[in-house]
């Protein structure tokens, strides 16, 4: 490529900001880019501009959707608009399907070439969306194995397989040793990983019953530090306010470390999961953990209506079975979180779910998703 190329790109979550701002930065390595669109604080340090900030985009749920309906509205009209104005070569859709989906249909219209990376999980509920994808998606690029088979039998040609982003890059930065020195913990204390969540709404209705169960843990068992490992779109104070209304006199035992999740994983015996990418994430360290969540009793109804899946967990997902205990909505308690723990960890029953989570890693395939993604894309900017 000899001029620059111009992408729009948009991501929505912190985990999707996270691939992005690494697509961005693979692909300076193979030609001359500008890059602008809707940016969390990864793109913006990679040299995205920003036409709006998508930090607070982290909704979910079908009711907090629909509430947000005109403000994502709003967004959407403000990208189109710079889509118009900029007239990018193509457009770099990131995972975010309830926006990008919709996204992606206005700006086909358009005429605007559209490449959608992470694709949407249809394969576990709206199946209906492969028209859609179809539709309005010239190259869609795929994280996991089976994706390319199961958009291939419903007749979507244009797919390629690339690899799982987390698959050989999710790796501690600092010795376990190293790190739990840090933190004022001695080696050989048992440790438990809190991962609420990286939305608002996650950390309210998540992050409560975390700190009873682990408080019911710590009267059981005593001798127990908690880390919580905490999104970069999310302040400490959000934790901080819980652990004091829901444990005043156990806030010492508590650890809040930002952006070092791979060191909370690989330092803790066990981990407590708020179910997303990050229980894959979980895996791929290869520590036991207990998924859950909670969220409101009407976004649960109607959510088991439309996903005719048995397992909630991305890293059961995978596996294609539960092998991980989840404790979702009204089983996730205080009490059944305490018990969970206790059992993981049991010796046995520790070292049986770390050899689990390593087959987990066998089955993400290709180790080199992000640079496999920058090739295609690259080489649908220049075909020759």
């Amino acid at each position: 490529m000899t001029k620059t190329k111009t992408i729009l790109i948009v991501s929505g979550e912190d985990s999707g900001d996270k691939h992005a701002a690494e697509l961005v930065r693979s692909l300076k390595k193979h030609g001359d880019f500008r890059f602008f669109g809707a940016t969390g604080q990864r793109m913006r340090d990679e040299g995205v501009e920003s036409v709006v900030h998508s930090d607070d985009f982290g909704i979910f749920g079908i009711i907090e959707v629909a509430k947000s309906v005109p403000m994502f509205l709003g967004v959407m009209k403000k990208l189109v608009a710079a889509a118009e104005s900029n007239k990018p070569d193509l457009v770099v859709l990131v995972d975010f399907p309830e926006f990008n989906l919709k996204l992606a249909k206005r700006l086909k219209k358009k005429g605007f070439k559209i490449v959608y990376y992470i694709s949407p999980q249809l394969w576990a509920w709206r199946s209906y969306r492969v028209t859609t994808i179809d539709r309005y998606v010239d190259r869609l690029l795929t994280i996991l194995p089976f994706e390319k088979e199961w958009y291939a039998s419903r007749g979507v040609t244009h797919v390629s397989y690339v690899g799982h982003p987390l698959a050989g890059v999710v790796n501690p930065t600092q010795p376990k040793s190293e790190f739990l020195e840090a933190q004022g913990i001695h080696e050989g204390s048992r440790v438990i990983a809190l991962l609420p969540g990286s939305r608002r709404k996650e950390i309210e209705r998540n992050f409560p019953e975390m700190v009873k169960g682990v408080r019911l843990l710590n009267d059981r068992i005593g001798s127990v530090d908690f880390i919580v490992a905490l999104a970069r779109s999310r302040s400490a104070d959000e934790v901080k306010k819980v652990i004091s209304h829901e444990w005043p006199e156990g806030t010492s035992k508590f650890r809040i470390v930002r952006d070092k999740t791979c060191d909370v994983l690989n330092a803790a015996d066990v981990a407590v999961v708020a179910s997303g990418t990050a229980t894959l994430e979980t895996a791929l360290i290869g520590t036991p953990q207990v998924i859950v969540y909670k969220t409101s009793g009407l976004n649960y109804a109607m959510f088991k209506q439309i996903v005719p899946i048995r397992q909630f967990g991305l890293a059961n997902l995978i596996a294609g079975e539960p092998v991980f205990k989840e404790l979702i909505q009204n089983d996730f308690t205080a009490d059944s979180l305490c018990e969970e723990l206790v059992r993981l960890l049991e010796p046995e029953t520790n070292q049986r779910l770390r050899k689990s989570a390593a087959k987990i890693s066998d089955l993400l395939g290709s180790k080199n998703a992000t640079e496999n993604a920058s090739l295609e894309i690259a080489a649908i900017l220049d075909p020759h």
